[in-house]
């Protein structure tokens, strides 16, 4: 004897009373609509979420979001969009006046092909020392929370070597007088690959 014939051999004498039965037809022909309602609500919650990002998007140009920079040695708010490898930063400076600084840039992936840069390599283009030479004839450095004053470090070519640290890692600046600046992570700039 097999297993199928033992077990229809030991449930053929239950059987289901009468209202049982009426029970499971009727439980039959009722289905349940609520799972399909939920699964179009949740559609259409998700649907209007993003043709709301698209719509913000595209009201102003690109993504704008709020960020913290280190501007001539004070961190401030600014408004960065970044669009297409480009950006525009909107800050308002010490005095209370509004400031708006555009750039960008390309790069080129593993295969050689241009390509805009990413926000991530736009931060990282923003938070670089900047030189500044003032209307007084001195000369400063600008990177995250430290100015320094680079006037008297120049020797007579015109070049002045300045090591700057920030979260305790040395960055290694090279300044030519009037021609530009270039730094490295790990010794100074040759100031002969300037020009």
């Amino acid at each position: 004897m097999t297993n199928k014939e033992r077990y229809q051999r030991a449930f053929s004498a239950l059987h289901a009373s009468g209202d049982f039965a009426l029970e499971a037809k009727e439980m039959k022909k009722t289905k349940i609509v609520r799972f399909p309602r939920l699964i179009a609500a949740c559609a259409a919650l998700v649907l209007m979420l993003g043709l709301s990002t698209a719509v913000y998007a595209a009201d102003i140009g690109g993504i704008q979001r709020t960020v913290q920079l280190w501007l001539h040695g004070d961190q401030t708010n600014a408004t960065l969009v970044v669009e297409d490898g480009s950006y525009t930063l909107s800050y308002t400076d010490e005095d209370g006046n509004a400031v708006q600084q555009q750039g960008g840039g390309k790069a080129f992936d593993i295969f050689g092909r241009e390509r805009p840069l990413t926000e991530e390599e736009l931060l990282v283009q923003l938070n670089t020392p900047e030189v500044e030479y003032r209307d007084d004839g001195t000369v400063w450095v600008y990177y995250y929370n430290q100015c320094v004053e680079i006037t008297d470090k120049f020797d007579d070519n015109g070049v002045c070597y300045v090591q700057l640290v920030a979260n305790g890692k040395p960055l290694y600046l090279t300044v030519k007088y009037g021609n530009g600046c270039a730094y490295g992570p790990h010794a100074y700039v040759n100031p002969n690959s300037f020009n």
